[in-house]
């Protein structure tokens, strides 16, 4: 096991997570000797570890593994390539950035046999990313379904167990810490589709870009919405899906789900991720744990540190398969949709509807729709005045 000596960019409720829990971890001989943060101000941590010199780390040859926990992408972006051209090992947490550069970054780590790793970015404190590595590391991967953001899931809890509306419960979940001042990124499914991104790759081998993808959010939920799945005996969760099709594609979304009893996501509640692997023969696996906050996220940054002390790398099994899956939206979906103006329907091309309401403002169908139709109007549904769920 190799001494650490960490450079850690970002002090925010993540980074001071990882402090917390590196000073009682006994199993990892790092320690950090050095944090780049953007702003000063009174902090508990001896200022002599302090810098806002963003190259400070980067040049100090002592230091052997650079950890990212900022929140701004192309910051983040110039501080893992950077570190990784410079000899250190890195770990990340940052879901936009890796989304978007996973391919340079994968050559990068090629190029230099450095490791970049980054179980941290995809689920909290839920391992994903190392069990798609080492124990999925065959083609008989069905599917990855998951609710992947905390601050939705419990926006959702609040409205389906307690009877609240959107904007209480998203208030709350703000007042909590669950959600930004900002909440767009995660409610209306941003984090959950950069976290599949990335599953994706060392689920299926496949490097997809982001808007590619489908996305819908959760900002239009209604109560009408939430009385049509509890009389059905449902629940709607945030959801992001690869799935693996018949003719050896792939496809991918994320969107409201509703889903039942049966179903392992349904009793997965508050700021809790949950997980669901199927495969050909070993049918379905499950995990479960907090998507968020210091200590979860800290310790997943912990445990890629400690990964790193034994030399670990992530070795892309999945890319270099010869008869891996390709990407495509040939998927249809059976889909809930409400709308409050009539015209409004005309836009969503149905394949067949199966269940259809119209009352006074609020109108809804049931039916059949490709995914590749909601992939090329995804920019008109975003304007329009609609919520809509996978069933």
């Amino acid at each position: 096991m190799k001494k650490l000596n960490i450079g850690l960019y970002g002090l925010g409720v993540v980074g001071q997570g990882l402090y917390t829990v590196l000073q009682n971890s006994k199993t990892v001989d790092a320690q950090i000797i050095s944090i780049c943060v953007k702003q000063d101000k009174e902090r508990s941590i001896g200022l002599d570890i302090i810098t806002r010199d963003q190259n400070k780390i980067i040049a100090n040859s002592d230091i052997n593994v650079v950890v990212e926990l900022i929140d701004d992408a192309e910051d983040a972006y110039q501080i893992v390539k950077e570190s990784l051209l410079n000899g250190k090992d890195v770990v990340s947490g940052n879901k936009k950035m890796l989304a978007a550069h996973l391919e340079e970054l994968i050559q990068i780590q090629k190029d230099t046999g450095n490791s970049l790793l980054y179980d941290a970015s995809a689920c909290g404190s839920i391992p994903i990313i190392r069990n798609l590595e080492e124990y999925y590391d065959n083609d008989l991967l069905l599917s990855v379904t998951g609710i992947l953001n905390g601050s939705s899931n419990y926006i959702l809890t609040k409205i389906f167990r307690y009877g609240q509306d959107y904007n209480a419960a998203l208030k709350e979940a703000q007042e909590l810490g669950f959600a930004e001042s900002d909440p767009a990124f995660d409610v209306n499914g941003n984090d959950s589709l950069f976290k599949l991104v990335i599953i994706t790759a060392h689920a299926f081998g496949l490097l997809v870009a982001p808007e590619e993808i489908f996305r819908f959010g959760i900002a239009h939920i209604n109560e009408f919405d939430v009385q049509f799945a509890k009389e059905k005996g449902l629940k709607i969760k945030l959801v992001a899906k690869v799935l693996k099709t018949n003719n050896n594609s792939v496809s991918l979304y994320v969107a409201p789900q509703f889903v039942g009893e049966d179903e392992y996501i349904y009793n997965v509640e508050d700021e809790y991720n949950g997980v669901v692997i199927e495969g050909a023969y070993y049918d379905k696996q499950f995990m479960f744990g907090k998507g968020a906050g210091a200590f979860p996220t800290g310790s997943a940054v912990l445990s890629d540190i400690t990964a790193l002390s034994h030399n670990y790398k992530y070795e892309y099994k999945k890319l270099k398969y010869f008869n891996k899956p390709s990407f495509s939206n040939q998927l249809i979906l059976t889909i809930y949709l409400r709308y409050t103006r009539k015209e409004d329907l005309q836009y969503f091309q149905f394949e067949e509807i199966s269940e259809q309401y119209s009352g006074k403002g609020t109108h809804y169908v049931v039916g059949k729709i490709k995914l590749e139709t909601l992939v090329a109007m995804k920019e008109t549904i975003a304007n329009l005045s609609v919520f809509m769920g996978v069933i």
